[in-house]
């Protein structure tokens, strides 16, 4: 009976909360449009919005050497963690069977160990820098910690998921997922899609004042 919940009213449940959440995050920041600039432009809104997006993929020179921790661990993670959403096998076969209807071909099995050892330690190591660094400690709050514990344990579950003979854990799985993505709009996680516009904005106001930040 849990297992048919899970997979059916709960799944169903938390993809509509984190649809119309999403939506209505965006559409809340949107609404209003930009403030209206009087002043002259000095260079193109556009260009500077790119550049502010590509640019800061890396850390500014002056800052390189006091935040390569982060970055070597946020790449580590981040891209782990999309490698085994999009390409691992059983959440290929779930985006084909309950999303797109369609699939792909999906990483072989030593890939995928290979990719999630990598997405475990990216995460590990942003934690725990949370936790150390003072800076970061003293800026970190409830939410924060709390979406770095669902990450993790969703993560962990879906490692051991993969010994397809332990139904259980399948279901643990996929109700720590659903429970993520019903969190996902209301808490920092939002990040992983506002920061393309957000990063947008700051580089298109600074390109039309012509500042090269």
């Amino acid at each position: 009976m849990i297992a048919d919940f899970v997979d059916g009213p709960l799944w169903y449940f938390s993809a509509t909360v984190f649809v119309i959440g999403v939506l209505w995050h965006l559409f809340s920041i949107f609404r209003f449009g930009p403030k209206h600039d009087l002043s002259t432009p000095r260079a193109s809104e556009v260009s500077g919005a790119i550049h502010a997006n590509f640019s800061r993929f890396m850390p500014r020179p002056e800052m390189a050497g006091r935040t390569r921790v982060q970055v070597i661990a946020g790449y580590m993670f981040h891209i782990g963690l999309f490698i085994l959403l999009i390409f691992a096998a059983p959440h290929m076969e779930f985006i084909r069977d309950r999303i797109t209807g369609f699939g792909w071909t999906p990483m072989p099995y030593w890939a995928y160990i290979v990719a999630s050892q990598i997405a475990f330690l990216g995460l590990l190591a942003l934690w725990l820098h949370r936790l150390m660094n003072p800076v970061t400690r003293f800026i970190s709050n409830a939410g924060d910690h709390a979406a770095s514990v669902l990450t993790f344990l969703v993560m962990l579950t879906g490692c051991l998921a993969l010994f397809q003979h332990f139904e259980a854990l399948r279901v643990l799985h996929l109700f720590l997922a659903e429970l993520m993505l019903i969190y996902f709009p209301f808490s920092t996680l939002m990040h992983a899609i506002l920061f393309v516009p957000s990063r947008s904005y700051t580089g298109a106001t600074f390109g039309r004042r012509g500042v090269n930040a």
